[in-house]
């Protein structure tokens, strides 16, 4: 069951939106050559906890972190420890705050010192998906006018969109409905109507589309081991258009 937002609701997942992208920010400036991805786990942690929100994903379903950091071809849900970033690497970073129960989910890809063109061009077109679909998210739309703009954009740059794994609401659960593919199904989705909080988040690989589960039960990776970028919002559905809740203020 979809669950509608008011704008007193709304606000408490901005704040949390807020202290969600300085700890992105935080994150993004330590991720250098030589740094222990566990390093950048506990300081998203200790700035979190610091402004008052909680860590959404540390103990979901049993997940030891704060961060899911995903390197080169992992997708998403890479556990923090002991592995150290190399020049060249990309890092994807998501990470949820929870404030006075409300959910805010955001995700990023870094890259770690110079990239090379072909990685650079994905980080590019994977972020341009990703504002090109909240663009879609407007009243009156449905959720595959989110959907078709990834799966093009992506598509007629050479990269492709992974299936397994889609967008969806947030609010007082980190995971509501509706889901939101990144790309086009038989059906249209619901209609998106004022007071909707979306998570739109692009999964975008060089090679195929395909992914795998790794054997640490959490980590999923590209079939063919190429590179992956992870781009994501919560976006409000309002009258006057979309609204980014975790920009930061």
């Amino acid at each position: 069951m979809i669950q509608l937002k008011t704008p007193k609701e709304i606000e408490l997942i901005r704040t949390g939106g807020d202290i969600l992208a300085g700890a992105l920010k935080l994150v993004r400036e330590a991720c250098q050559p030589n740094v222990k991805t566990k390093e950048l786990d506990a300081m998203a942690e200790e700035f979190i906890l610091e402004r008052g929100g909680r860590p959404a994903f540390k103990g979901y379903q049993g997940f030891p972190g704060t961060l899911c950091i995903s390197v080169n071809e992992e997708v998403v849900h890479g556990i923090p420890g002991n592995r150290r970033l190399k020049e060249g690497d990309i890092v994807s970073v998501d990470c949820g705050v929870v404030w006075e129960g409300f959910v805010a989910d955001s995700a990023t890809t870094i890259p770690v010192g110079d990239i090379d063109e072909e990685t650079a061009t994905l980080l590019k077109v994977t972020e341009e998906s990703l504002y090109k679909a909240i663009d879609q998210a407007r009243v009156g739309n449905y959720v595959r006018d989110i959907s078709q703009v990834v799966q093009e954009w992506v598509e007629k740059h050479g990269f492709s969109v992974v299936r397994e794994l889609v967008g969806h609401g947030v609010g007082r659960e980190m995971h509501e409905d509706p889901q939101i593919p990144n790309y086009v199904t038989a059906q249209r989705g619901p209609k998106l109507k004022e007071g909707l909080v979306i998570a739109i988040e692009p999964m975008v690989n060089v090679g195929g589309c395909e992914v795998r589960l790794k054997r640490d039960r959490w980590t999923i990776e590209t079939l063919d081991r190429s590179r992956s970028a992870h781009f994501e919002h919560t976006i409000a559905v309002t009258k006057d258009g979309p609204q980014i809740l975790t920009a930061g203020r």
